[in-house]
């Protein structure tokens, strides 16, 4: 059972939401505003958010830039728009994962399980060492020279993906697959977009990397930099 916070200004996809999630035998709450959301997700700490874009006081994106700001709750954007645009914002706002609009309730509980799933990582996983790099599950830190770096749950996702496979090709195929737990088709752009991140905030390029290299048509392997 999770603790969901439902933020849906319709009012028929709300209840509807709210009655499929609570017959699985989630504890649901709604709002059907993004203030009135903030205010429940400080007080109540839910599991997990669901929100939606569209809402009716203010963009959906700010939401989630200031329940970035309060709280680190896994969140699940539910968006009509499905354009690359407003994904990669969602995203880089700090989403977990989105659901295009119109969804099924298994769909939408499939995606909060994967969502709590990977923000549960077993506090036996070992910290992994690449060279200078070191991320660590238990604590979902990155050091790197000993000097902590910060990326947001998807980015730390995606390096550990790559990092506990260190020296291995991992294909975008496979990265797709368990970082945002979506089958094949099109997702290029997501895993490149936040492989892109990463290696900014490693201080390295696709045209020069040191920790992520890209083998053309094959995969990402994290590998220590030669001479390290």
């Amino acid at each position: 059972m999770a603790s969901v916070v439902i933020v849906e200004d319709e009012a028929s996809i709300r209840a509807s939401l709210k009655h499929a999630l609570e017959d699985q035998g989630n504890a649901v709450a709604t709002s059907p505003t993004g203030m009135g959301a903030l205010d429940l997700v400080v007080r109540t700490e839910p599991d997990v958010v669901l929100l939606d874009l569209g809402l009716p006081d203010i963009d959906g994106l700010k939401v989630l830039a200031m329940l970035r700001g309060v709280s680190p709750v896994p969140v699940i954007v539910i968006t009509a728009r499905d354009d690359d645009a407003t994904i990669v914002a969602a995203l880089d706002a700090g989403a977990d994962d989105y659901v295009v609009k119109p969804f099924g309730v298994d769909h939408v509980s499939a995606r909060i399980r994967a969502v709590l799933r990977r923000g549960s990582m077993s506090e036996e996983d070992p910290a992994i060492r690449v060279g200078d790099l070191t991320v660590d599950p238990r604590s979902r830190r990155v050091t790197l020279a000993g000097a902590e770096i910060d990326l947001t749950r998807k980015e730390f996702d995606l390096l550990f993906a790559l990092a506990s496979r260190q020296g291995e090709v991992v294909s975008k195929r496979t990265l797709l697959a368990e970082v945002w737990q979506q089958p094949y088709g099109g997702g290029d752009r997501t895993v490149d977009v936040h492989l892109s991140w990463v290696r900014r905030k490693l201080g390295e390029t696709a045209a020069e990397p040191r920790y992520l290299h890209t083998v053309r048509g094959v995969g990402i392997r994290c590998a220590e930099p030669d001479g390290d």
